[in-house]
């Protein structure tokens, strides 16, 4: 059978690639009757690519505030914008033969373009953050509970 996960991690020095298991993996310390939520924000490519110089600016000052406003209460765990989906790479690896295809998985109006991990009391709080999200304003974020290991 042939190894589908090399024992090293391909990627260049310098890359933004993190040890994220192992014994290197930094511990998390678990707060007491916390849930983690991860908000994906879904956004038109095809429209931010067509944005003006100060649209883009005022998109990112805004997603700026907000996401201060998440490490200020306390609750921005991670987040990240993605870039373009055309430079995604999709990976099926059946019958143990990997296959890669370039290029968005799907056609679709909305692509994700970004996501926050946050940690709130419940589904609730989780919500009213994602009604803050500059996405939501004119684009769909959704909610989804994490299941932390």
């Amino acid at each position: 059978m042939p190894k589908i996960f090399p024992d090293r991690c391909q990627n260049r020095a310098g890359s933004n690639v993190v040890v994220a298991a192992g014994p290197e993996a930094a511990r998390i310390e678990r707060k007491e009757h916390v849930m983690q939520y991860m908000l994906l924000v879904y956004w038109n490519e095809g429209e931010h690519k067509s944005a003006t110089k100060e649209q883009k600016a005022e998109t990112f000052a805004a997603y700026a505030a907000y996401t201060e406003a998440l490490k200020k209460a306390g609750a921005f765990v991670a987040g990240s914008g993605l870039q373009d989906s055309s430079l995604a790479t999709v990976v099926r690896a059946s019958d143990d033969k990997p296959t890669v295809l370039n290029g968005p998985y799907i056609e679709s109006k909305e692509q994700l373009g970004g996501y926050y991990i946050i940690e709130t009391a419940d589904l609730d709080s989780a919500i009213a953050w994602a009604a803050r999200c500059p996405g939501a304003q004119r684009d769909t974020v959704e909610v989804r509970p994490l299941m932390v290991y």
